[in-house]
């Protein structure tokens, strides 16, 4: 077993390093590869615009905070922290995990999973329609599929709740899912909640990852 997972270990160190999204990113300044999947989702279907209001759940270490950032700084800005008051557009990022502050993003530190904390994020919004919902919360896996998979499916469905009580009518939600024995009640939820229900892989998402994300465009009914 130890050989084995020295062996796994080697394998994505090496892809780590070659990875040319991991070397774009060092580049460009983003705190993580995953910054590219959300732009490619939002260069596909243009959800990202100055002056809305979107949350960032699962949001550290905040790549799509920083893109997000980008989308609504001045064009003059640079790749860093901007002045307070400065962003076009308001970003809300929430993790349970520590958040290396970028300037200008309000985040809230707790488990999405818990009412108090869902009840904190509400406080935040005020009562603001929020334009964008994007989520790249993921559970920690047990290996068991039946476990894992269910853990999957509660998050997405807070995702899907969240966004039917906060998004505008005609509203974007982008969720993280894998595919699972969870994917197609994961697919059937966005689709009684949403008018429109897209799958996408991004390149940036690696080949052999069961990670896809799932896009939901207009609020068939508000929660």
């Amino acid at each position: 077993m130890k050989k084995g997972s020295k062996k796994l270990n080697k394998a994505w160190l090496h892809d780590h390093l070659t990875d040319p999204y991991v070397k774009l990113a060092q580049k460009e300044g983003y705190r993580a590869r995953a910054a590219y999947k959300l732009k490619e989702i939002d260069e596909t279907l243009h959800l990202i615009k100055p002056g809305q209001l979107v949350v960032d759940l699962g949001a550290t270490p905040g790549a799509w905070s920083q893109y997000l950032w980008r989308k609504f700084a001045p064009k003059e800005a640079g790749a860093g922290g901007a002045a307070v008051g400065a962003l076009n557009g308001t970003i809300i990022a929430l993790d349970i995990l520590d958040f290396e502050p970028i300037e200008g993003v309000t985040f809230l530190q707790g488990d999405f999973r818990e009412e108090s904390v869902l009840h904190q994020l509400e406080e935040v919004v005020a009562g603001r329609p929020v334009d964008v919902v994007v989520s790249d919360m993921a559970p920690n896996l047990s290996g068991i599929d039946s476990a894992d998979a269910a853990r999957v499916e509660h998050l997405i469905e807070l995702a899907i709740e969240f966004a039917q009580n906060h998004l505008k009518p005609d509203g974007a939600l982008v969720a993280k899912v894998f595919h699972g024995s969870s994917y197609n009640s994961v697919v059937k939820a966005f689709k009684a909640a949403f008018e429109v229900v897209k799958p996408i892989k991004p390149k940036a998402s690696r080949d052999r990852s069961s990670e896809t994300f799932l896009v939901g465009l207009g609020l068939k009914n508000r929660g």
